[in-house]
């Protein structure tokens, strides 16, 4: 017999007090003016947290700037046996990030603070952990788990110039991820990434994650595929514009055979973001390569025109958009033949029609094998399957928001993962 040891988690935008709006007449009435307040909403979100007793818990938007509520938080959680990490905003944006593990269930092996520096201030907070009792136990062997957390809060699209933004920030943490990850030459282990994503499913950066084998928790628990009818039965968030969207998400990767070189999906990425720009521009496939050509009066691309179009689009001009040496990296994929130039049979091809190749959602690392490992090349690994997944509270699980909601403006999301065997290919 084997038995197992479920791993739960937590992801919550909190809503930071200095954020939230107590009157729609009077814009700068914040609820960080009335301690009564604030102290009361984050006393209630803490009891949920308590009442869940997730082995890892990830919040954004934790009031950093206000030592009173932080001690709160830290002490509570504290008191409960969790241990907590927190990162603040880069120039004292006043909020940041909290990460919280239960000491019974794992001990923090490592961790490491990623600061972007760029425009919105954004950070995400890395943890490598390791169980402390097997979360599988057999007979003939014991499996510590070793797991991957990422916390962060990607920044909101104010408008479409800064998909390229987000689309970095998400890059730079699974660049971070894969070089610590070499750097010291760990195993292959479970990933997961937690937070506030300020974008939906039908956006550019959950295309990126999925083309990298991540899947959605939640979808994964309640079969939802990545198509429009699934899009919005769920959400997560009503933002300050008073729209109701799902953005909250915990990815999941597990150690899989087919992993796709992080710079080919970066790649195919940057190319659909500049397919969207061009569309939202109202650019039929015609006038878009047109568009890109420039003023070149021959019947293909050059290199100098497709710069000034990354630049003109907003890809290149952005305080931490593409950089020289991207804009090359872009060319060379564009450049299928390699003759210096893009007609307009490679621009359909890499740009226009390009096919994001993601994983089939059968194959989504949602791993089964329990026993042992008997393929040629391949060798064991320990990975999770969802178990289950639930927002709170129940309606916004129908894609309503209710009224009468007032934790903050996001619903907490907990997953619960569900330890399995699993067989890899050594690259």
């Amino acid at each position: 017999m084997i038995s197992e040891r479920c791993v739960s988690c937590t992801t919550f935008n909190i809503f930071a007090p200095i954020y939230k709006r107590l009157s729609e007449k009077d814009q700068s009435c914040r609820e960080s003016q009335y301690r009564a307040y604030w102290q009361s909403r984050n006393q209630s979100i803490i009891d949920r947290l308590l009442g869940d007793r997730s082995s890892i818990i990830c919040l954004q938007e934790v009031w950093l700037g206000n030592e009173e509520l932080v001690d709160m938080y830290e002490k509570r959680l504290g008191d409960a046996g969790y241990i907590s990490v927190k990162l603040a905003r880069t120039n004292n944006r006043g909020d940041g990030l909290l990460t919280a593990v239960r000491r019974d269930h794992f001990r923090i092996i490592n961790y490491r603070e990623l600061l972007f520096n760029d425009f919105g201030d954004r950070v995400a907070q890395l943890l490598h952990v390791e169980s402390v009792v097997p979360v599988l136990q057999g007979p003939n062997s014991n499996i510590h788990a070793q797991i991957i957390i990422v916390n962060t809060h990607l920044l909101f699209p104010h408008d479409s110039s800064l998909c390229i933004v987000r689309l970095q920030q998400v890059y730079k943490i699974l660049l971070y991820i894969e070089t610590y990850q070499k750097e010291h030459n760990l195993s292959p282990m479970p990933i997961v990434l937690c937070g506030d994503w300020n974008g939906s499913k039908r956006g550019h950066v959950y295309k990126f994650l999925r083309s990298q084998g991540f899947v959605s928790s939640y979808d994964t628990a309640h079969h939802y595929t990545d198509s429009d009818a699934d899009c919005h039965k769920w959400v997560s968030h009503r933002n300050h514009r008073g729209n109701i969207c799902g953005v909250d998400f915990i990815w999941l990767l597990n150690p899989n055979m087919y992993r796709k070189p992080l710079r080919t999906s970066w790649s195919e990425a940057v190319f659909g973001i500049i397919k969207y720009l061009l569309q939202a521009a109202s650019l039929t496939n015609d006038d878009a390569f047109a568009f890109l050509k420039a003023d070149n009066l021959g019947d293909y691309i050059t290199y100098s025109g497709f710069c000034q179009a990354l630049h003109q689009l907003g890809i290149t001009s952005q305080l931490d958009g593409l950089g020289p040496e991207d804009a090359k990296d872009l060319w060379f994929q564009a450049d299928i033949d390699g003759d210096g130039v893009v007609n307009y049979e490679e621009f359909m091809k890499r740009i226009w029609s390009l096919k994001w190749s993601e994983y089939p959602n059968e194959t989504l690392g949602q791993g089964t094998e329990r026993g042992s490992a008997t393929s040629i090349g391949k060798h064991q690994a320990f990975g999770f399957s969802v178990k289950d997944a639930v927002l709170f509270p129940p309606e916004v699980e129908k894609g309503m928001w209710p009224e009468d909601y007032s934790l903050s403006d996001h619903a907490p999301l907990t997953v619960v993962f569900s330890p399995v065997r699993m067989s890899y290919s050594p690259s």
